[in-house]
């Protein structure tokens, strides 16, 4: 339906408005009490499965993650100097009959409308919306009427507008068909420490089948029947499922809750170590301002030590060298004898001792199958030389980037990402079942995959974002540890699709509660990353104030403990589950940790006991 190529003045457009008022009466708000035959016929007008259902004029439309009204995505439609950006679907209707349209929108001159109804075309219109604003309009069919179209579109060059959550409420078309009933008889049949087994009974009418999990649709079936799967040990969740025909879809059924099995260990599996670990640095190579401490002087609470760190000779070498601290830096350093001893002791006693590649100085990019294999053997080499029990994955900077087009976390194509998950196969392979392989990236590189996965579909995007997921999806059954560096970090976003900063509970706790629920990267439903285990999680904080940017008071960090591991004491935020099985804290570092009374090491001490 244009209107011009003009933008009409504002004045105009309320005469327009008021006109349509004073022909059609049934511009009103959407009843509270629909009828019992009414039902939403809109499809996907929560825009929760991208673009289905819709056509956009002009390749203007796109979901987005942020902002939306309601669910994980809205519509963001961009009109251009000769086209409106309008997004419209043909819905059926009966004759005769009321109807009413409404949608949440945001932007300037956004419209909401519906055409072919056999009587006068309605629409309704903000001038300017800075947030989400319900726009409602009905109107009755005509005699003849089967079908409508409904729509929504902004103006000619007036800039991106968005929508969300849009419903036609009345008589279902056709035949009279109805959405079906509610799914009823749910239960869980076998429960494992990654899956949990539903079945429901069948509804008459029904071709399809939802199942959501703790609020959120996971699965698609056909019969009723599904196993939910790519969950966590030892955690609680909710199931729900609802029933879909062409006339839409069901109420959701009752809930149902299973708290799936403990962590049977095996390849990947953590069980050799404590419930509850604390994972440090060790400033091996370097003392960087807070002293040198020396590996027998490091305190039993420490379960993993990581060394810091193992850097290579050039960038796109793979040459790993480990270096420690020179005597002329570290006064007090001990001998090489007198160091592989009290690694010895440490392992005796317990404790896992491993090489961290990478650090802030350390760029590792692994382009080439040489510099693959390159790797593979010089971090052997280092392992074997001083009897280590693995391997910590600290790359940072540019170390991992993604080439334009590699789109697909599941799939990708990059030379450094693959070379550098192969290398990680292998070593893993070398060394059996009992070798710890552990991982600390930055946010930048996990959590903004949830609103950024590399260039872009469309490209412009920083190649680093969400860059470690790939390695990290493809090495979770031989991933000891993921511990996230929650510092360091700008604003992320979590999902409730709101910003949160370094500083207090709230960060650590929207952080980690992504890595255990799973998250559509860069927003894209069809494109789940799935969660960990909450044995493979430990959180990354810094032990004091020199240590890094975000450190948080030993209250925050029982808060954080407290709403993830008990969900107590939480805040504002919600979390998708509660996970007593976390694994525990990561800090850099032991040698600052030291340099600050050991603070962080007796409030997990003090936590866990």
């Amino acid at each position: 339906m244009d209107r011009g190529r003009h933008r009409p003045t504002t004045r105009r457009l309320l005469a327009v408005l008021t006109a349509g008022l004073l022909a059609v009466p049934g511009i009103t708000a959407l009843s509270s009490a629909a009828r019992a035959a009414d039902a939403d016929l809109a499809r996907n007008g929560g825009f929760e499965s991208g673009l289905d259902g819709w056509t956009c004029t002009a390749g203007s439309g796109k979901t987005v993650t942020s902002p939306v009204h309601g669910g994980t995505s809205a519509l963001q439609a961009t009109p251009a100097g000769s086209d409106n950006a309008q997004c419209a679907q043909t819905v059926s209707v009966q004759p005769n009959s009321q109807y009413t349209l409404s949608g949440y929108l945001r932007g300037s001159y956004v419209y909401l409308g519906a055409s072919g109804t056999g009587t006068t075309d309605v629409y309704n219109w903000t001038q300017s919306a800075a947030d989400w604003q319900q726009l409602t309009t009905t109107f009755r069919t005509g005699a003849q009427t089967t079908e409508v179209t409904i729509y929504t579109h902004g103006w000619y060059g007036t800039g991106a507008y968005y929508a969300d959550d849009i419903s036609l409420v009345g008589p279902g078309g056709g035949t009279t068909q109805q959405p079906p009933a509610a799914p009823t008889g749910l239960k869980t049949g076998t429960v494992t420490s990654t899956s949990v087994a539903l079945s429901w009974s069948p509804v008459a009418d029904a071709t399809s089948y939802a199942v959501y999990r703790n609020g959120t649709k996971v699965q698609t079936t056909a019969g009723a029947s599904a196993t939910v799967t790519g969950l966590s040990p030892s955690t609680a969740y909710s199931f729900q499922v609802t029933a879909v025909n062409d006339a839409g879809e069901s109420a959701k059924s009752s809930t149902v809750t299973a708290t799936t099995a403990a962590d049977p260990g095996g390849p990947g599996g953590t069980s050799d170590l404590p419930p509850h670990a604390l994972v440090g640095y060790l400033h091996a190579g370097f003392a960087n301002g807070s002293g040198y401490t020396r590996m027998a002087d490091v305190p039993d609470s420490w379960d993993v030590i990581d060394l810091a760190f193992g850097e290579p000779t050039s960038v796109t070498s793979g040459d790993i060298r480990f270096n420690r601290c020179p005597v002329t830096e570290c006064p007090n350093v001990e001998s090489d004898a007198d160091f592989k001893a009290a690694i010895k002791a440490k392992q005796a006693a317990g404790k896992k001792v491993l090489i961290s590649i990478g650090g802030q100085n350390g760029q590792v990019q692994l382009t080439t199958t040489a510099a693959r294999d390159t790797f593979v053997s010089s971090v052997s080499k280092i392992i074997d030389e001083y009897g280590l029990d693995g391997l910590d994955i600290d790359f940072e900077g540019h170390s991992l980037s993604l080439n334009t087009n590699d789109t697909d976390f599941r799939n990708p194509t990059t030379p450094v990402i693959v070379n550098l998950i192969s290398a990680l196969r292998t070593l893993k392979a070398k060394y059996g079942a009992t070798f710890v392989l552990t991982m600390a990236p930055e946010t930048f590189f996990v959590q903004m995959g949830y609103q950024y996965y590399g260039t872009g579909k469309w490209g412009g995007q920083d190649p680093r974002c969400g860059a470690y997921l790939p390695v990290i999806h493809a090495l979770r059954n031989d991933l000891t540890l993921l511990h996230v560096q929650d510092y360091n970090s700008g604003p992320i976003m979590g999902l409730d699709n709101q910003y949160h900063s370094m500083g207090g509970a709230d960060f650590h706790i929207a952080m980690t509660d992504m890595l255990l629920t799973g998250f559509p990267v860069a927003g894209d439903a069809g494109s789940l990353f799935p969660p960990l285990r909450p044995d493979q999680v430990a959180i990354g904080m810094p032990a004091s104030t020199q240590a890094g940017n975000g450190y948080v008071a030993p209250a925050e960090v029982t808060k954080t403990l407290d709403c993830l591991t008990k969900k107590t004491n939480c805040g504002s935020y919600t979390t998708h589950g509660t996970w007593s099985a976390l694994r525990g804290l990561m800090t850099w570092s032991i040698n600052w940790d030291r340099f600050g009374s050991r603070q962080f090491q007796n409030t997990f001490d003090g936590y866990f006991g």
